[in-house]
Protein backbone atom coordinates (compact mmCIF):
# COMPACT_ATOMS: atom_id res chain seq x y z
CA UNK A 1 0.00 0.00 0.00
CA UNK A 2 1.04 3.39 -1.03
CA UNK A 3 2.22 5.85 1.81
CA UNK A 4 -0.61 7.93 0.94
CA UNK A 5 -3.83 6.18 0.75
CA UNK A 6 -5.89 9.21 1.53
CA UNK A 7 -4.51 11.24 -1.44
CA UNK A 8 -4.74 7.92 -3.57
CA UNK A 9 -8.02 7.57 -2.72
CA UNK A 10 -9.27 11.42 -2.85
CA UNK A 11 -7.66 11.31 -6.55
CA UNK A 12 -9.66 8.02 -7.49
CA UNK A 13 -12.72 8.71 -6.12
CA UNK A 14 -13.06 12.41 -7.30
CA UNK A 15 -13.49 10.56 -10.92
CA UNK A 16 -15.76 7.70 -9.36
CA UNK A 17 -18.19 9.64 -7.33
CA UNK A 18 -18.19 12.59 -10.26
CA UNK A 19 -16.74 15.30 -8.44
CA UNK A 20 -13.94 16.88 -6.05
CA UNK A 21 -14.14 14.86 -2.98
CA UNK A 22 -12.81 15.37 0.56
CA UNK A 23 -12.22 12.18 2.40
CA UNK A 24 -12.58 12.61 6.57
CA UNK A 25 -12.39 10.68 9.71
CA UNK A 26 -9.12 8.27 7.82
CA UNK A 27 -9.48 5.23 10.28
CA UNK A 28 -7.59 1.92 9.76
CA UNK A 29 -9.49 -1.28 10.64
CA UNK A 30 -8.72 -3.85 12.97
CA UNK A 31 -10.95 -6.16 11.23
CA UNK A 32 -9.21 -8.22 8.27
CA UNK A 33 -5.99 -11.14 8.63
CA UNK A 34 -4.77 -10.75 4.91
CA UNK A 35 -6.02 -7.49 3.30
CA UNK A 36 -6.34 -3.79 4.77
CA UNK A 37 -9.67 -2.32 5.45
CA UNK A 38 -9.77 1.59 5.79
CA UNK A 39 -13.12 3.09 7.07
CA UNK A 40 -13.33 7.05 6.02
CA UNK A 41 -16.10 9.83 5.26
CA UNK A 42 -16.08 10.88 1.18
CA UNK A 43 -17.87 14.44 0.32
CA UNK A 44 -17.96 15.20 -3.04
CA UNK A 45 -19.14 18.49 -4.35
CA UNK A 46 -20.30 19.62 -7.45
CA UNK A 47 -20.43 22.95 -8.75
CA UNK A 48 -23.99 25.02 -8.41
CA UNK A 49 -23.07 28.09 -9.93
CA UNK A 50 -19.82 29.42 -11.87
CA UNK A 51 -19.13 31.07 -8.07
CA UNK A 52 -20.48 28.56 -5.53
CA UNK A 53 -20.26 24.98 -5.05
CA UNK A 54 -22.88 22.97 -2.77
CA UNK A 55 -21.69 19.66 -0.74
CA UNK A 56 -23.43 16.88 -1.40
CA UNK A 57 -24.05 14.57 1.83
CA UNK A 58 -21.01 12.22 3.38
CA UNK A 59 -21.18 9.07 2.79
CA UNK A 60 -19.49 6.88 5.41
CA UNK A 61 -17.14 4.48 3.09
CA UNK A 62 -14.68 1.63 3.88
CA UNK A 63 -11.58 0.50 1.31
CA UNK A 64 -10.64 -3.11 1.27
CA UNK A 65 -7.29 -2.99 0.00
CA UNK A 66 -5.92 -5.92 -1.68
CA UNK A 67 -2.21 -6.92 -1.71
CA UNK A 68 -1.24 -9.80 -5.21
CA UNK A 69 0.30 -11.91 -2.49
CA UNK A 70 -3.16 -12.96 -1.00
CA UNK A 71 -5.66 -12.45 -4.25
CA UNK A 72 -7.58 -14.97 -4.39
CA UNK A 73 -9.37 -13.52 -7.36
CA UNK A 74 -9.39 -9.91 -9.27
CA UNK A 75 -11.22 -7.58 -7.48
CA UNK A 76 -13.56 -7.01 -9.80
CA UNK A 77 -14.60 -10.31 -9.51
CA UNK A 78 -15.51 -10.06 -6.06
CA UNK A 79 -17.40 -6.96 -6.22
CA UNK A 80 -18.95 -8.67 -9.03
CA UNK A 81 -20.19 -11.76 -7.28
CA UNK A 82 -20.94 -9.61 -4.09
CA UNK A 83 -23.46 -7.85 -6.32
CA UNK A 84 -24.88 -10.74 -7.45
CA UNK A 85 -25.76 -12.29 -4.09
CA UNK A 86 -26.60 -8.72 -3.08
CA UNK A 87 -29.26 -8.79 -5.79
CA UNK A 88 -31.05 -12.16 -4.40
CA UNK A 89 -31.25 -11.24 -0.44
CA UNK A 90 -28.39 -11.75 0.98
CA UNK A 91 -27.11 -9.00 3.28
CA UNK A 92 -23.66 -7.15 1.68
CA UNK A 93 -22.34 -4.29 2.28
CA UNK A 94 -22.90 -2.22 -1.34
CA UNK A 95 -20.35 -2.05 -3.92
CA UNK A 96 -19.35 1.97 -4.64
CA UNK A 97 -16.23 1.67 -6.41
CA UNK A 98 -13.70 -0.67 -7.95
CA UNK A 99 -10.05 0.21 -8.79
CA UNK A 100 -7.49 -2.71 -10.59
CA UNK A 101 -5.13 0.55 -10.99
CA UNK A 102 -1.98 0.37 -8.57
CA UNK A 103 -1.47 4.35 -9.01
CA UNK A 104 -3.68 5.14 -6.99
CA UNK A 105 -2.68 3.09 -3.38
CA UNK A 106 -0.44 0.81 -4.87
CA UNK A 107 -2.88 -2.30 -4.95
CA UNK A 108 -6.60 -2.81 -6.21
CA UNK A 109 -9.73 -2.14 -4.03
CA UNK A 110 -12.80 -2.42 -3.43
CA UNK A 111 -14.57 0.95 -1.71
CA UNK A 112 -18.53 -0.42 0.18
CA UNK A 113 -20.57 1.07 1.56
CA UNK A 114 -20.16 0.88 5.50
CA UNK A 115 -22.15 -0.98 7.52
CA UNK A 116 -22.09 -0.46 11.57
CA UNK A 117 -22.55 -3.23 13.67
CA UNK A 118 -19.90 -5.78 15.30
CA UNK A 119 -17.46 -8.41 13.69
CA UNK A 120 -15.20 -9.27 16.38
CA UNK A 121 -16.54 -12.48 17.55
CA UNK A 122 -16.62 -11.89 20.88
CA UNK A 123 -17.97 -8.64 20.55
CA UNK A 124 -20.65 -10.25 18.55
CA UNK A 125 -21.19 -13.07 21.28
CA UNK A 126 -21.76 -10.21 23.92
CA UNK A 127 -23.90 -7.84 21.69
CA UNK A 128 -26.48 -10.73 21.07
CA UNK A 129 -26.28 -12.27 24.80
CA UNK A 130 -26.97 -8.43 25.56
CA UNK A 131 -30.13 -7.87 23.59
CA UNK A 132 -31.41 -12.22 23.81
CA UNK A 133 -31.77 -11.69 20.01
CA UNK A 134 -28.70 -14.81 19.21
CA UNK A 135 -31.62 -17.05 17.65
CA UNK A 136 -33.11 -14.24 15.35
CA UNK A 137 -29.57 -13.69 14.36
CA UNK A 138 -29.35 -17.11 13.52
CA UNK A 139 -32.08 -17.69 11.49
CA UNK A 140 -31.23 -15.32 9.48
CA UNK A 141 -27.65 -16.30 8.86
CA UNK A 142 -28.89 -19.76 7.58
CA UNK A 143 -31.74 -17.91 5.65
CA UNK A 144 -28.55 -15.84 4.27
CA UNK A 145 -26.58 -18.86 3.30
CA UNK A 146 -29.48 -20.77 1.71
CA UNK A 147 -30.58 -17.60 -0.57
CA UNK A 148 -26.31 -17.66 -1.94
CA UNK A 149 -27.37 -21.33 -2.32
CA UNK A 150 -30.27 -20.87 -4.53
CA UNK A 151 -28.21 -18.51 -7.23
CA UNK A 152 -27.22 -19.90 -10.58
CA UNK A 153 -23.41 -20.36 -10.16
CA UNK A 154 -23.16 -19.74 -14.01
CA UNK A 155 -24.54 -16.18 -13.09
CA UNK A 156 -21.31 -15.34 -11.54
CA UNK A 157 -18.57 -13.57 -12.99
CA UNK A 158 -16.13 -15.91 -15.08
CA UNK A 159 -12.77 -14.42 -12.84
CA UNK A 160 -14.76 -16.14 -9.44
CA UNK A 161 -12.76 -19.47 -8.95
CA UNK A 162 -14.53 -22.95 -9.75
CA UNK A 163 -14.24 -25.73 -8.17
CA UNK A 164 -13.94 -28.90 -9.93
CA UNK A 165 -16.22 -31.67 -10.95
CA UNK A 166 -15.57 -33.50 -7.11
CA UNK A 167 -15.14 -30.71 -4.91
CA UNK A 168 -14.67 -33.14 -1.80
CA UNK A 169 -12.30 -35.22 -3.59
CA UNK A 170 -10.37 -32.36 -4.85
CA UNK A 171 -9.72 -30.90 -1.02
CA UNK A 172 -9.02 -34.28 0.07
CA UNK A 173 -6.62 -34.80 -1.96
CA UNK A 174 -5.06 -30.87 -1.53
CA UNK A 175 -5.28 -31.65 2.17
CA UNK A 176 -3.80 -35.04 2.36
CA UNK A 177 -0.71 -33.75 -0.01
CA UNK A 178 0.20 -31.29 3.19
CA UNK A 179 -0.76 -33.95 5.46
CA UNK A 180 2.05 -36.12 4.01
CA UNK A 181 4.52 -33.40 4.55
CA UNK A 182 4.18 -32.03 7.89
CA UNK A 183 1.71 -34.21 9.55
CA UNK A 184 3.33 -37.34 8.90
CA UNK A 185 4.12 -38.48 12.09
CA UNK A 186 0.98 -37.43 13.88
CA UNK A 187 -1.74 -40.99 13.75
CA UNK A 188 -5.06 -38.87 14.50
CA UNK A 189 -4.62 -36.55 11.01
CA UNK A 190 -3.87 -40.51 9.12
CA UNK A 191 -6.62 -41.62 10.89
CA UNK A 192 -8.74 -38.82 9.82
CA UNK A 193 -7.50 -39.06 6.33
CA UNK A 194 -8.88 -42.68 5.84
CA UNK A 195 -11.97 -41.77 7.95
CA UNK A 196 -12.86 -39.11 4.96
CA UNK A 197 -11.63 -41.04 1.83
CA UNK A 198 -13.78 -44.15 3.15
CA UNK A 199 -16.66 -41.75 3.33
CA UNK A 200 -16.17 -39.45 0.42
CA UNK A 201 -19.77 -38.64 -0.19
CA UNK A 202 -19.15 -37.99 -4.30
CA UNK A 203 -19.93 -34.71 -6.20
CA UNK A 204 -22.69 -32.51 -4.66
CA UNK A 205 -26.21 -33.26 -6.15
CA UNK A 206 -26.75 -29.55 -6.58
CA UNK A 207 -23.72 -27.39 -7.49
CA UNK A 208 -23.69 -24.17 -6.10
CA UNK A 209 -22.19 -20.84 -5.19
CA UNK A 210 -20.61 -20.91 -1.75
CA UNK A 211 -18.73 -18.15 0.15
CA UNK A 212 -16.38 -20.50 1.94
CA UNK A 213 -15.92 -18.64 4.89
CA UNK A 214 -19.07 -17.81 6.36
CA UNK A 215 -18.61 -17.91 9.88
CA UNK A 216 -18.72 -15.83 13.08
CA UNK A 217 -15.95 -12.98 12.43
CA UNK A 218 -17.12 -12.54 8.74
CA UNK A 219 -20.68 -11.07 9.62
CA UNK A 220 -21.18 -7.74 11.34
CA UNK A 221 -24.12 -7.96 13.59
CA UNK A 222 -25.58 -5.48 16.07
CA UNK A 223 -28.56 -5.98 18.64
CA UNK A 224 -31.17 -6.49 15.96
CA UNK A 225 -29.21 -9.01 14.27
CA UNK A 226 -27.28 -9.78 11.24
CA UNK A 227 -26.69 -6.95 9.45
CA UNK A 228 -23.87 -8.03 6.42
CA UNK A 229 -21.82 -10.87 5.43
CA UNK A 230 -17.85 -10.04 4.49
CA UNK A 231 -15.23 -11.34 3.09
CA UNK A 232 -15.71 -12.72 -0.36
CA UNK A 233 -13.14 -13.11 -2.06
CA UNK A 234 -12.67 -16.94 -1.32
CA UNK A 235 -15.85 -17.63 -3.29
CA UNK A 236 -16.29 -20.67 -5.45
CA UNK A 237 -18.66 -21.40 -8.15
CA UNK A 238 -19.75 -24.98 -8.56
CA UNK A 239 -18.96 -25.69 -5.00
CA UNK A 240 -20.36 -28.17 -2.31
CA UNK A 241 -23.25 -26.41 -0.35
CA UNK A 242 -22.22 -28.19 2.57
CA UNK A 243 -18.72 -27.43 2.63
CA UNK A 244 -20.68 -23.32 3.35
CA UNK A 245 -23.09 -25.23 6.22
CA UNK A 246 -20.27 -27.26 7.97
CA UNK A 247 -17.52 -24.78 7.55
CA UNK A 248 -18.97 -21.89 10.66
CA UNK A 249 -20.08 -24.78 12.81
CA UNK A 250 -15.95 -25.80 13.37
CA UNK A 251 -15.39 -25.85 17.28
CA UNK A 252 -12.46 -22.73 16.41
CA UNK A 253 -15.63 -20.17 15.81
CA UNK A 254 -17.66 -20.99 19.02
CA UNK A 255 -15.14 -18.73 20.67
CA UNK A 256 -15.03 -20.75 23.90
CA UNK A 257 -19.23 -21.05 23.70
CA UNK A 258 -18.88 -24.99 22.51
CA UNK A 259 -22.51 -25.88 23.42
CA UNK A 260 -23.53 -23.15 20.29
CA UNK A 261 -22.47 -25.38 17.22
CA UNK A 262 -22.77 -22.40 15.06
CA UNK A 263 -20.62 -19.02 15.87
CA UNK A 264 -20.97 -19.63 19.93
CA UNK A 265 -24.63 -18.32 19.72
CA UNK A 266 -26.52 -20.45 17.22
CA UNK A 267 -27.85 -24.14 18.19
CA UNK A 268 -27.96 -26.66 14.71
CA UNK A 269 -31.93 -26.60 14.67
CA UNK A 270 -32.37 -23.29 14.71
CA UNK A 271 -29.71 -22.55 11.91
CA UNK A 272 -30.24 -25.43 9.95
CA UNK A 273 -34.32 -24.82 9.94
CA UNK A 274 -34.33 -21.13 8.04
CA UNK A 275 -31.65 -22.58 5.89
CA UNK A 276 -34.15 -25.01 4.66
CA UNK A 277 -37.50 -23.09 5.32
CA UNK A 278 -35.10 -20.42 2.69
CA UNK A 279 -34.76 -23.11 -0.09
CA UNK A 280 -31.85 -24.90 1.34
CA UNK A 281 -31.18 -29.01 1.00
CA UNK A 282 -29.37 -29.96 4.26
CA UNK A 283 -27.86 -33.42 4.07
CA UNK A 284 -26.44 -34.66 7.39
CA UNK A 285 -23.78 -36.98 5.88
CA UNK A 286 -22.35 -34.83 3.67
CA UNK A 287 -22.69 -32.13 6.32
CA UNK A 288 -20.73 -34.02 8.81
CA UNK A 289 -18.05 -34.65 6.08
CA UNK A 290 -17.10 -31.33 5.39
CA UNK A 291 -17.02 -30.82 9.37
CA UNK A 292 -14.17 -33.41 9.76
CA UNK A 293 -13.04 -32.13 6.18
CA UNK A 294 -12.51 -28.31 7.87
CA UNK A 295 -11.25 -29.05 10.92
CA UNK A 296 -8.45 -31.53 9.75
CA UNK A 297 -7.70 -28.42 6.86
CA UNK A 298 -7.26 -26.12 9.78
CA UNK A 299 -5.10 -28.19 11.71
CA UNK A 300 -2.68 -28.02 7.78
CA UNK A 301 -2.89 -24.24 8.08
CA UNK A 302 -1.59 -24.23 11.46
CA UNK A 303 1.15 -26.63 10.67
CA UNK A 304 1.78 -24.72 7.84
CA UNK A 305 2.02 -21.59 10.14
CA UNK A 306 4.30 -23.19 12.99
CA UNK A 307 6.98 -24.58 10.04
CA UNK A 308 6.80 -21.01 8.71
CA UNK A 309 7.80 -19.80 11.92
CA UNK A 310 10.69 -22.24 12.78
CA UNK A 311 12.59 -22.21 9.17
CA UNK A 312 12.45 -18.27 9.38
CA UNK A 313 10.01 -17.84 6.61
CA UNK A 314 7.61 -15.52 8.96
CA UNK A 315 8.64 -14.65 12.40
CA UNK A 316 4.98 -13.92 14.40
CA UNK A 317 4.19 -14.83 17.50
CA UNK A 318 0.84 -16.10 16.76
CA UNK A 319 2.12 -18.10 14.36
CA UNK A 320 4.68 -19.33 16.81
CA UNK A 321 1.77 -20.69 19.34
CA UNK A 322 0.06 -22.42 16.04
CA UNK A 323 2.08 -25.70 16.64
CA UNK A 324 0.67 -26.46 19.94
CA UNK A 325 -2.77 -25.61 18.94
CA UNK A 326 -2.51 -29.12 16.40
CA UNK A 327 -3.38 -31.21 19.93
CA UNK A 328 -6.09 -29.10 20.07
CA UNK A 329 -7.48 -30.17 16.40
CA UNK A 330 -6.44 -34.04 16.92
CA UNK A 331 -9.13 -34.35 20.09
CA UNK A 332 -11.29 -32.37 17.63
CA UNK A 333 -11.26 -35.14 15.10
CA UNK A 334 -11.36 -37.81 17.68
CA UNK A 335 -14.65 -36.81 18.96
CA UNK A 336 -16.04 -36.18 15.40
CA UNK A 337 -15.27 -39.63 13.97
CA UNK A 338 -15.41 -41.31 17.07
CA UNK A 339 -18.36 -44.23 16.16
CA UNK A 340 -22.06 -43.11 17.32
CA UNK A 341 -21.84 -39.77 17.77
CA UNK A 342 -24.05 -36.59 16.88
CA UNK A 343 -21.34 -34.76 14.74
Amino acid sequence: MSADPVGGLTDYLTGALGGPVTITDFQFLSAGARRRNIAFTATATATATATATVARTPRRLVATIVPPAVELMPVDGEAGVRELARAHGVPVPAVVAVCSDTRYVGEPFVVSEHIDGETVPRRVLRTLAVSGNAARTARQWGAAMARLHGIDPAAAPDSVPAAGADPAAEHLAEVEAAVRVLLADRPVFSLALRWLEKRLPGPPPAPALVHTDMRNGNLIVDADGLCAVLDWEGTQRFGDPMRDVAWPALRMWRFREDAREFGGFADRETFVGAYEEAGGTFDLDRFRWWKVMGTLYWGVGLAQQAAAHLDGTVRDIVMAASGRRVSEIEWDLLMQIRPRVKA
